[in-house]
């Protein structure tokens, strides 16, 4: 098979990257190692920056996002007795959305086919070939025979684990990275949540989320050991520890119920550079981690693939190189910026195990600082919001 672009990976960075080609008449196919069910039972964030609602927009794929998605026009810290609230609508302009990562998904998969988006799932063995040539190309195995697509660029959306990144030569490449000594072990329930925006909690306990998936359907999360086992933390202790993280004023709005899902995390923060090498580019989770404070992974992802569909358009529209080759430096100016604020956030409401009282007085004193200062509570909006691309 020939094709203009081959993008490893049917998430929404490899999806959304597939229509912003399509809708300007170039040819991509999507490679996937996984079938359709498993891409959608990843459960995953669910804030979604303006840079995301907008790219759902300009695809005519917003409907069900309007329709079903929750606007917010804020969010809360809370330093376990009080919350702190973080007006980003009046400090910004702007809201984000509240949509499940799946439903963006699901969305994207589902106008596939109509605009003749090509996805090829279940394809094992995924490898690149060539990258640093003009002949790039992929091969993977289906149904028991190999399989080769010929392609101008690779593009890899493959997260973490995939092969794209693995394909570009550790010689030229440089990677940054930060495993914290904490994971999040979360909680899925078809509960109203316990408030109507977010709330991040910095307990002397541990942190703690209360988020949500729908009016119906709450997200919580608590700061545990690595070593933590899920299998340690039945429903009761786990509500019980959410009530006594969140605070008072929270607590008294939180309802109970059986886990739908229930699972720990790791959190780590990582950087590869470059994001291009030769034909092949670099999105999303195969480039970067943020640790999930802030809510910036997919929004992060989701401005990769502006940046690359925009480069890959002038390329096959109006012969511009240097627009591929710029592709690298201007999307990692707004990875690190995003990663920044993941860290510093990470820092203000995690308990980190070499912490002592001193740290702790500190972390207060930031969250005092901000309840009282429009200056600070409008940084910290700016960057919640989707800072401009």
């Amino acid at each position: 098979m020939k094709t203009q672009v081959a993008i490893v990976g049917a998430g929404p960075a490899g999806l959304m990257l597939g229509h912003l080609l399509r809708a300007e008449g170039i040819e991509a196919v999507i490679v996937e190692r996984a079938s359709p069910d498993y891409v959608l039972g990843r459960i995953r964030a669910g804030v979604l920056e303006r840079t995301t609602t907008d790219l759902m927009d300009r695809l005519g794929l917003g409907a069900r996002m309007h329709a079903e998605g929750l606007p917010h026009d804020g969010f809360h810290l809370a330093d376990g007795e009080r919350l702190i609230r973080i007006n980003i609508a009046e400090l910004t302009g702007r809201q984000v959305m509240v949509y499940g990562q799946t439903e963006v998904t699901r969305d994207l998969m589902a106008a596939a086919a109509g605009r003749g988006l090509e996805i090829v799932y279940d394809a094992a063995d995924v490898a690149l070939h060539d990258v640093d040539s003009d002949t790039p190309y992929l091969t993977y195995a289906k149904d028991g025979a190999t399989h080769r697509i010929d392609a101008d660029f690779l593009c890899g959306c493959d997260g973490f684990h995939g092969p794209s990144r693995k394909a570009i030569p550790a010689s030229v490449a440089t990677a940054y990275e930060k495993l914290y000594p904490f994971g999040w072990l979360g909680i899925l329930a078809d509960v109203p949540p316990c408030n109507h925006e977010l709330i991040y909690a910095n307990h002397a306990r541990g942190f703690a989320l209360a988020s949500m998936r729908s009016e119906t359907r709450s997200r919580y999360y608590i700061q545990v050991p690595l070593d933590e086992k899920v299998e340690e933390w039945p429903d009761d202790r786990l509500w019980d520890e959410l009530a006594t993280r969140l605070g008072p004023e929270a607590a008294a709005h939180i309802t109970r119920g059986p886990a739908l899902e229930k699972s720990i995390a790791p959190l780590r923060s990582f950087v590869f550079e470059p994001m291009r090498h030769g034909r092949l580019m670099l999105a999303g989770d195969s480039a970067h981690i943020v640790p999930p404070t802030g809510a910036k992974g997919l929004n992060l992802a989701m401005s990769d693939v502006h940046y690359l569909s925009q480069s890959l358009i002038d390329y096959f529209k109006r012969h511009d190189s240097d627009a591929v080759a710029g592709y690298s430096d201007k999307a990692l100016a707004r990875v690190w910026k995003s990663e920044r604020f993941s860290w510093q956030l990470t820092k203000l409401m995690h308990r980190f195990p070499d912490s002592d009282a001193f740290d702790r007085r500190m972390q207060v004193a930031d969250l005092d600082y901000i309840a009282s200062s429009i200056a600070a509570q409008t940084t910290i909006a700016e960057n919640y919001v989707g800072l401009p691309l």
